[in-house]
């Protein structure tokens, strides 16, 4: 794919709408053009590849330089002026003179949309322009990226949360938004990001309380209820069916919707005379107009309910139901209230949906089966006239449809589209639709089997966390995916992913200079705090982090020090606890157990070169409950260089992330139910009395792990290494003082074990802690450098 940063609808030629594809059993869908690209996000440079994206941090000099429009004017499409709409339209823009944010709200079929475009064109513009966009299926990040592509030409660049602030600082635009449906905190979030902007946001539910204007869109009148129904007839009401209009008006409740349907069945009688639906046909109005429908019209609905709420654009209703212009077929079914017209294309309407699936039940997985939508839409991505902003444009339907080809148990057609869209999506910017993308991707993979593709879509998640400031997550997936790259033998992937690892934060291992827990001490040049990156680094936002990844929830989260070295140099500041970034409006496209289920209960960071420090994890505690799917873990810490060695690879700081996460995994969630309290810190466990050794354990770093007893006095702890290999470590002693000798892997050359480690441990009298020392025991060939002491604290 070439060129994505364009705009416009483009045709689909006749060799790419799935003509002449096979009608089932294996569905190729290749990734054909140049599907790489270069975006800034932040101060990191990011190439997006089709095989796996790479990362460099830019030096400040090398940052873009976005350059302010004049003025704005990305106005919605002209229509009719609404009818009795005269008073609304002046309420709305006295209160926004007032309030400066209004939320317009109503039930759907009122007229919000109508009512929101007429008020973008006709009211007064902000002194630098007016903008109107579309919410539905958008995450606030999203949005706020589009008003700033809007005001400033610097295509390619998304720029960190506080910077967006400063350039959005004294642009004063009126910006409105349809289908606003966010949740009080993400629409704060999002008019934040645009300071001295206005903001009218329309929603079905009002949800911005005590704080903005509001304005309730109530139905018509039943004047001008009467003198819809006579502008949509194109005649005078007669004399004996204005009685019939009245009573439509009234149980419609005035819901313009409801009489654009009751005119649309309006028929000609013998002499030629017009009648409207009567009182006990109102309920039927939705049966009676699919009775006069055409085949092309009944095909083009049909798609539209196969996609739900999906938004497509006209050209690929003409590709999949065979319509010479469905453009005017799409506006027929408008006008008869079938579906909504939007910036975008078209969708279904609500009600709509369900009766078209009710009288064609059979219909759906026959004519619009997942192989043919899946080519369809991976054949369009990979067109060189499709740019990247039309492929997140169709974000939800792109969704829909790898959904539906799982729901027909064909996961490897969902993968193969998630793949042949994920380039452009993430050369969008709109990072909220690409991590749902890579998400349904990585389910898809798992379900396939397909390694490759789960290697990818790991990498890809990883590449997006540290576009989007959530560094923390982007290191746990890092580690994941070097593993997975690894056990297929890709050098390429292997080295990519290692080189992004040098942008993620170093773990807090103490060492002889260090005393505070939990941190303190030097991270290795090149390892500190991301100066920024797109939408995050705010060290002064209180950011709204990824449910489920735990940012913040451990002692091994804690904030890196004001002032720390950075690649970058300069303006690095202080970064909030737990995921180093912080994302002033948080991850809100992600799914509801965090990131993407971006903690998946595998893996922790790695270094790079020889003796690299391993990055910081995330609590595995919380990343098994995460990662909901019940994947088994498979990642481990990761190195890089010659001699960089982890002791029994459980020791990333000293017992790496991915021990408690095995473990966890291994148990189901047993750990995680035995550990948690109703606020999800860990609680001690009330079955009797403590054993010394035996028991729920938490290091300085924020790893949680099991080691149990064998009931002859002696304990085990399960030990994993980033290829895969695995022990059982057995721990002896009493009376406090416990041994154990374990193995020592060499993290690069899988499977290579390179000699021992002494592990020592000391519980205090109160059996609350222990002291643990590990001890390398090397001929000189190699060196342990994560060996050293450590404070474990009881959980349970």
């Amino acid at each position: 794919m070439a060129d994505k940063d364009g705009g416009g609808r483009q045709p689909l030629g006749p060799e790419h709408r799935g003509e002449g594809a096979p009608a089932g059993g294996d569905h190729r869908v290749d990734i054909g053009g140049n599907a790489s690209g270069t975006v800034i996000a932040g101060h990191h440079n990011v190439v997006i590849d089709a095989h796996g994206s790479t990362v460099n941090l830019l030096q400040p000099q090398e940052r873009p330089e976005p350059v302010r429009r004049e003025s704005v004017a990305l106005l919605p499409r002209r229509q009719r002026d609404p009818v009795g709409r005269e008073a609304d339209l002046e309420e709305l823009g006295a209160t926004l003179r007032r309030h400066g944010l209004v939320q317009l709200w109503g039930p759907p079929g009122v007229g919000k949309s109508t009512l929101l475009r007429h008020a973008a064109r006709s009211l007064d513009a902000g002194p630098d322009g007016v903008l109107f966009l579309s919410g539905a299926h958008r995450e606030a990040e999203d949005l706020a990226q589009e008003i700033f592509e809007a005001c400033y030409e610097a295509p390619g660049y998304a720029p960190t949360g506080p910077e967006l602030r400063r350039l959005m600082a004294g642009v004063r635009v009126a910006v409105y938004i349809d289908d606003a449906e966010l949740t009080p905190e993400q629409l704060r979030l999002l008019t934040d990001a645009a300071p001295d902007a206005t903001f009218v946001l329309a929603s079905r539910e009002r949800s911005l309380l005590g704080e903005s204007g509001r304005l309730e869109l109530r139905g018509l009148s039943r004047a001008a209820g009467l003198q819809l129904l006579s502008e949509e007839l194109g005649l005078a009401l007669p004399p004996h069916e204005r009685a019939a209009a009245h009573e439509l008006c009234g149980l419609s409740l005035g819901r313009p919707l409801l009489l654009l349907r009751a005119a649309g069945l309006a028929r000609a009688g013998a002499a030629g005379e017009v009648r409207l639906p009567r009182a006990a046909e109102i309920e039927g109005l939705l049966p009676l107009l699919f009775e006069g429908l055409d085949p092309a019209a009944v095909g083009a609905l049909r798609l539209l309910a196969t996609l739900g709420d999906a938004e497509l654009d006209p050209v690929h209703v003409g590709a999949l139901c065979g319509v010479a212009e469905p453009a005017a077929l799409c506006a027929r079914l408008a006008r008869l209230g079938l579906v909504e017209a939007t910036e975008r294309g078209f969708r279904g309407v609500a009600d709509v949906v369900p009766e078209v699936r009710r009288r064609a039940p059979a219909a759906f997985p026959v004519l619009f089966p997942a192989d043919r939508l899946c080519d369809h839409f991976a054949r369009w991505a990979a067109l060189p006239t499709t740019t990247a902003s039309q492929v997140a444009d169709h974000g939800r339907a792109l969704e829909l449809v790898a959904e539906l080809a799982e729901e027909q148990g064909r996961p490897d057609l969902a993968v193969r589209l998630a793949r042949a869209v994920s380039p452009s999506l993430g050369q969008s910017l709109r990072f909220g639709v690409w991590g749902r993308l890579l998400d349904r991707g990585e389910s898809a993979a798992r379900q396939a089997g397909d390694a490759t593709a789960r290697a990818y879509f790991t990498h890809e998640k990883a590449i997006r966390c540290l576009m989007t400031g959530r560094r923390v997550v982007a290191a746990v997936l890092l580690a994941e995916a070097v593993v997975l790259w690894r056990q297929l033998g890709d050098t390429e992937g292997v080295d990519a992913a290692l080189n992004a690892q040098q942008y993620t934060p170093a773990p807090s291992v103490p060492t002889p200079e260090a005393t505070a827990p939990g941190g303190g001490g030097e991270t290795p040049p090149g390892n500190g705090p991301d100066p920024g990156t797109a939408a995050g680094s705010d060290p002064g936002a209180a950011a709204v982090t990824d449910a489920g990844t735990a940012p913040g929830s451990g002692p091994g989260a804690a904030s890196e020090p004001a002032g720390h070295n950075s690649p970058a140099g300069g303006d690095a500041g202080p970064v909030p606890a737990g995921d180093g970034g912080g994302q002033p409006w948080g991850d809100l496209g992600a799914s509801p157990v965090g990131d993407a289920g971006a903690a998946h209960g595998a893996g922790t960071g790695a270094g790079a070169g020889t003796g690299a420090v391993p990055n910081a994890p995330v609590d595995p505690v919380t990343a098994v409950a995460a990662h909901s799917s019940g994947a088994a873990a498979t990642g481990a810490a990761a190195g890089a260089g010659a001699g960089a060695v982890v002791p029994g690879a459980l020791w990333a700081s000293l017992l790496p992330t991915i021990i408690g996460v095995v473990v966890a995994v291994a148990l189901g969630v047993g750990i995680y139910q035995v550990a948690a309290s109703d606020d999800g810190r860990p609680t001690e466990s009330a079955s009797g009395p403590q054993d010394e050794l035996a028991g729920v354990w938490r290091d300085e770093a924020g790893n949680v792990f099991r080691i149990t007893g064998t009931g002859d006095g002696a304990y085990e702890v399960d030990v994993q290494a980033t290829c895969g290999e695995s022990t059982t470590m057995e721990i002896t002693g009493g009376s406090g003082s416990y041994r154990a000798t374990m193995p020592v892997w060499d993290e690069t050359a899988c499977g290579t074990a390179v000699g021992e480690a002494d592990l020592t441990i000391e519980v205090a009298t109160d059996r609350s802690s222990a002291a643990v020392q590990v001890t390398e025991r090397s001929d000189g060939t190699w060196e342990c450098y994560t060996c050293g002491a450590q404070n474990w604290t009881r959980l349970s």
